[in-house]
């Protein structure tokens, strides 16, 4: 995670297990440069992301016993079952906040988009909530993370909102590359989401 921007997004289809290698391999290295590390995603992944760790050496009880490594299923969802993106950046921001306090060198987070936003898929707020993200991002230096689009699970609108919002995209653990799509909010406007050069990039990338 190189480039300047920390606020990257993972496309990909295929089964989710086929990213963890690299996944883990990033949660290693930011853990020994002693950041936390916040992993987002269902039950069964969460098990499989320690499976992953381990094989890359790390002494998950260790690591979890010490807050180091954040392994979660919870969302940041209303009542009423609907994401909540203004829940969700406090929640981060608070999570960073407590990090430092601790003496971190501040957090590292990843988390899948389709589970992130819950059970009723009200994907309406997404270029929302990411916006508000990449704000967060570039008001704090001491966070960065990883936005998961699982292209089997998401609608293609989604993926589209995905590939505007994030300026740099994750391709492994050593290689990211500028997104030639990302859109500042203040230049969005509905022709940028109906782009077919967006569906293009997408297939492009998916293929990787």
């Amino acid at each position: 995670m190189g480039l300047e921007s920390r606020h990257q997004c993972l496309i990909y289809e295929g089964a989710p297990s086929q990213q963890l290698p690299a996944l883990a391999a990033l949660i290693r290295q930011k853990l020994a440069e002693n950041y936390r590390c916040f992993y987002l995603n269902s039950p069964a992944m969460v098990e499989s992301m320690c499976s992953s760790l381990a094989v890359t050496g790390v002494d998950i009880a260790h690591e979890v016993a010490k807050t180091s490594l954040v392994l979660t299923s919870e969302t940041a969802v209303s009542a009423n079952g609907i994401f909540d993106a203004d829940l969700m950046i406090h929640k981060l921001e608070d999570a960073l906040d407590q990090a430092l306090k601790n003496g971190y060198q501040g957090l590292f987070a990843t988390g899948d988009m389709t589970w992130e936003f819950g059970p009723k898929e009200s994907f309406s707020k997404l270029l929302e909530y990411e916006w508000q993200l990449e704000k967060l991002f570039r008001k704090r230096h001491e966070l960065c993370g990883i936005c998961q689009y699982h292209s089997d699970t998401l609608p293609r609108d989604a993926m589209r909102k995905g590939l505007l919002s994030h300026p740099v995209i994750f391709i492994n653990e050593t290689l990211s590359r500028i997104n030639q799509y990302y859109t500042p909010s203040e230049l969005f406007d509905e022709q940028a989401a109906a782009n077919s050069e967006l569906d293009v990039a997408i297939t492009g990338l998916l293929k990787n």
